[in-house]
């Protein structure tokens, strides 16, 4: 008998924590989605997730063989969305070299849970054959990104192909 009081206690215990983390994400959502919120526009992130996800889809054989670099963020999280433009430009610049992805664990829960993820911003550093190399938790700049490829052994050239694996 008193173990299932133990039981007991144990899943309304769980099922409240999950009640008040839905809670808190509620909340966080409808502040920031009230007009007149700090947060800026999150069509800028929208954008970006569409393009990323389209290029995915039509270069996945292509990329297959890429160094890949993994942004599981969100749309509403101010990091997040500072790391949009740099991702954007990353994509740019090194379209063919190196592949750039985003996931939004917002709306795509499964992923952050697939990846381990504990914090958002979050970058998995993959090698071209998709061994993961490091990981990083909030926002992580252009210059330190490459930065990080380089200490990993992978450096791409300015106008050219990545170089060779040291």
């Amino acid at each position: 008998m008193e173990i299932m009081k133990t039981v007991s206690k144990k899943r309304f215990l769980v099922t409240a924590a999950a009640f008040l983390a839905a809670g808190l994400l509620l909340t966080h959502g409808n502040r920031c989605s009230q007009s007149g919120c700090c947060c800026p526009s999150i069509l800028y992130m929208s954008a970006f997730a569409a393009e990323t996800a389209k290029a995915t889809a039509t270069n996945a054989t292509a990329t297959a063989a890429l160094p890949r670099l993994l942004d599981l963020g969100a749309d509403k999280c101010i990091p997040c969305k500072m790391m949009a433009p740099v991702l954007k430009e990353l994509a740019k610049e090194y379209e063919g070299r190196m592949a750039v992805e985003f996931i939004d664990v917002w709306k795509k829960p499964d992923a952050g849970k697939a990846y381990k993820i504990n914090l958002i911003p979050s970058q998995i550093f993959f090698d071209a054959a998709g061994k993961e190399l490091f990981r990083h938790e909030g926002f992580f700049s252009k210059k330190d990104i490459l930065a990080k490829w380089k200490e990993l052994g992978v450096e791409f050239k300015a106008e050219g192909k990545k170089e060779a694996k040291k």
